[in-house]
């Protein structure tokens, strides 16, 4: 098996485990990291290539892929949690056409590296998540793939049944996502929209 193929198999698996709290996770948002973790010295970090099946069409794209830094600042567990195209994609096709922009982009991913701040003692596992461009045409590219809010993203991705194709669900009973902090959200969010439609206009 490729490294592109075992990478993407990686992200197909799920299985269930029982976890405890002390194993949890944390979840940060893109960009979150910053407080524990940073690039080595003089460390660019990889871009995904357009793939190559679907070069020749070159439609604007883009995926946000979940992903998870290690320890030792090493990357794993890919998962596109967010896609978007330009590309006029035939339903049947959709998978593979997706597949092919995972692939990419857990190539990529792969091979980033990131080491603890000097003033972190020991660095701590956390899940996040990278916005990936292809052929970028346009400034709100970006926008249509950035995920504002991961924990509820994956909260949401947990209960989608087409989510068990995406992301690894023995990984995700070790996140510290709060189901209670989603179900309030959700509620303050239902409560506001009816409170907006039975307020009066000026």
């Amino acid at each position: 098996m490729t490294r592109p193929r075992a990478l993407f198999a990686l992200l197909m698996t799920l299985s269930w485990a029982p976890v405890f709290a002390a194993d949890k996770i944390r979840v940060v948002n893109e960009g979150g990291i910053r407080d524990e973790w940073t690039l080595p010295p003089g460390f660019k970090l990889a871009v995904p290539t357009y793939p190559a099946e679907y070069a020749a069409q070159q439609a604007e794209a883009c995926v946000a892929i979940g992903y998870l830094i290690n320890s030792d600042g090493r990357t794993s567990d890919f998962a596109l949690l967010k896609n978007w195209t330009s590309a006029s994609v035939p339903s049947g096709s959709s998978r593979e056409y997706w597949s092919a922009f995972a692939q990419a982009s857990a190539q990529a991913l792969s091979q980033w590296r990131f080491q603890p701040r000097p003033e972190v003692q020991a660095a701590r596992p956390v899940y996040t998540v990278a916005t990936l461009l292809f052929a970028a045409q346009t400034p709100q590219l970006r926008a249509r793939c950035a995920i504002h809010d991961l924990a509820a993203s994956l909260l949401e991705l947990r209960g989608d049944s087409g989510s068990r194709r995406k992301m690894n669900f023995d990984l995700y009973d070790r996140l510290d996502v709060d189901p209670l902090r989603y179900e309030r959200d959700e509620q303050g969010r239902e409560s506001r929209e009816t409170g907006a439609r039975r307020t009066p206009g000026p």
